[in-house]
């Protein structure tokens, strides 16, 4: 099973991907670690570009190919990049779940992003303006949503549970 996530940074993505990943003792993949390593071991790279999200995608198909399950942890902004992820899924004939995760309330979510400390070593979290400045492509189709300023991470968790244990998927 593949689990896509996406969500603007702040709104708790990490927290949930990570979460369900513990839950299901599932591979983690998150392009924050793979852009802040490209960062670290470079001198050439210093703005993230897409070079992280294909890293990204060929880990999640080689473990996918291992018959792990896999969670994928990015902003995923941009419907090309969405179908990217789940051109892995279909091309394997491997069931998967996008899910969006975001925070229906902007004081919440400012406060989480102005309070953020980031967990990897040498990774700048955006601030506020960043936040609410990027650009994030509407979906293009149907995915679950989940909205963390109704729900805590573990209910987000039993959501993504319960929804693959109704359509079947897993």
């Amino acid at each position: 099973m593949f689990f896509i996530f996406s969500g603007l940074p702040g709104c708790g993505k990490s927290t949930i991907a990570k979460k369900l990943s513990e839950r299901l003792k599932a591979v983690y993949l998150r392009v924050d670690t793979v852009e802040q390593a490209l960062k670290t071991g470079s001198t050439n790279i210093r703005e993230s570009g897409p070079e992280g999200y294909f890293i990204l995608y060929e880990l999640a198909r080689d473990n996918l190919r291992l018959g792990s399950a896999v969670v994928t942890d990015s902003v995923n902004d941009l419907n090309e990049v969405r179908d990217a992820f789940r051109d892995i899924a279909i091309s394997l004939d491997i069931p998967f779940l996008e899910i969006e995760i975001f925070c229906s309330d902007p004081e919440q979510h400012r406060m989480r992003v102005e309070n953020r400390v980031s967990d990897i070593p040498g990774l700048k979290v955006p601030d506020w303006p960043a936040v609410m400045n990027r650009y994030y492509e509407p979906w293009s189709r149907e995915h679950l949503q989940l909205d963390t300023a109704q729900l805590s991470a573990d209910q987000c968790v039993d959501s993504i549970l319960n929804a693959i244990r109704q359509s079947k998927m897993a």
